[in-house]
């Protein structure tokens, strides 16, 4: 029975895709609490297995008097349950402690090394852009051809070739055969010596080097920017290549691409205006975890390329055994994960509003 007076319209409900939306950012942006909370203590306790940081890093160069010494004094010989919990204070407050070999704040290390390994990921991603959205593209259009079943093998062997092992097959082909690209570094000494004169430099080297607006500035970055984000790049295009094609089939599929297919709409053209952007979405939603994967390969390929960021500090703080650096850098970075995550899930909502619910 309806109790609408006559002559009333019913009202109608109240759209729920604003309330939607920012109870979905309010939850998402919570949840990095917990995450980084979890991240912390996994690598508190994986460090602590060890034993403690100092006797690990400097304990064979001194007497035990002085090692206790050092031990008291930095609060290693109190309880663990004490240490966690000043630890866990420490690093909500973006406290992230000091290296015991050289006595660096690791926040220092962050603003100093970061831009490089910031800058690397983007010219990864940029990379894994180009390579990996074009030929999923070409693949969904070419399915079940020799083609496609070339560039499958092509993303495979991309996910699956070790980033160090790509990075010396590169540094081996175009530095050491054909000379074409520089072996490594960010940059020439002359351009770094260049790019550190120059009025409040960013540290991201390709910005630095537009402001100053010299070609031959902007170059030698450029060419030397090209090996490490290839290398590092290819392990997140594979990734790409192979979710592009998948979902580019699974909406070339749907009722309303059928439709366009029957009124004689052009299969390439279908691709371009019709599948392409729907398929593309679930590209932004993985490209969270895509940070990680590049950040994780950041070690090795800085490593290779000696790209000295946040990843070549960490394997030579590992070298040195010090465990207080490499906590420290490992929880900054699971803090930077999960924050990047928070920022892709909400433009994965912005764009595709079924992710909301």
């Amino acid at each position: 029975m309806n109790d609408t007076a006559p002559g009333v319209a019913p009202a109608k409900p109240k759209s729920e895709g604003g309330s939607g939306l920012g109870r979905y950012i309010l939850v998402r942006f919570l949840l990095i609490i917990p995450t980084v909370f979890i991240l912390v203590t996994l690598v508190f306790f994986l460090m602590r297995v060890v034993g403690d940081p100092i006797s690990a890093s400097v304990g064979g160069r001194l007497t035990e008097a002085q090692l206790q010494e050092r031990l008291e004094d930095a609060g290693y010989l109190r309880p663990i349950w004490v240490q966690y919990f000043e630890y866990v204070g420490q690093t909500f407050t973006g406290n992230f402690g000091r290296t015991v070999t050289d006595n660096r704040l690791i926040s220092e290390i962050l603003l100093t090394y970061g831009a490089a390994t910031l800058e690397l990921a983007l010219y990864a991603l940029i990379v894994a852009l180009i390579i990996g959205i074009p030929l999923g593209m070409l693949a969904a259009y070419l399915r079940d051809r020799w083609p496609d079943a070339a560039l499958r093998i092509f993303a495979i062997l991309c996910y699956a070739t070790p980033v160090f092992f790509a990075g010396l097959l590169l540094k081996l082909t175009f530095s050491v055969w054909l000379g074409w690209l520089p072996l490594s570094g960010r940059a020439g000494t002359r351009v770094q010596l260049a790019l550190g004169r120059i009025e409040s430099p960013t540290g991201i080297y390709i910005v630095d080097a537009l402001r100053t607006g010299n070609p031959a500035i902007i170059g030698d970055v450029l060419q030397h920017a090209v090996l490490p984000g290839l290398a590092l790049g290819l392990l997140t295009a594979g990734v790409f290549l192979r979710l592009v094609r998948t979902n580019l089939i699974g909406t070339l599929s749907m009722d309303y691409v059928e439709a366009a297919r029957s009124r004689g709409v052009r299969e390439s053209r279908l691709v371009r205006k019709h599948a392409y952007k729907p398929a593309l979405v679930p590209i932004i939603t993985i490209m969270g975890l895509q940070i990680a994967l590049l950040l994780g390969g950041a070690i090795l390929t800085e490593t290779t390329f000696e790209w000295r960021g946040l990843g070549f500090q960490l394997a030579q703080y590992l070298g040195s055994r010090d465990f207080v650096a490499v906590q420290g850098i490992v929880a900054l970075l699971a803090v930077i994960v999960a924050v990047t995550n928070f920022i892709v899930d909400v433009v994965a909502a912005l764009v595709d509003p079924r992710v909301r619910y």
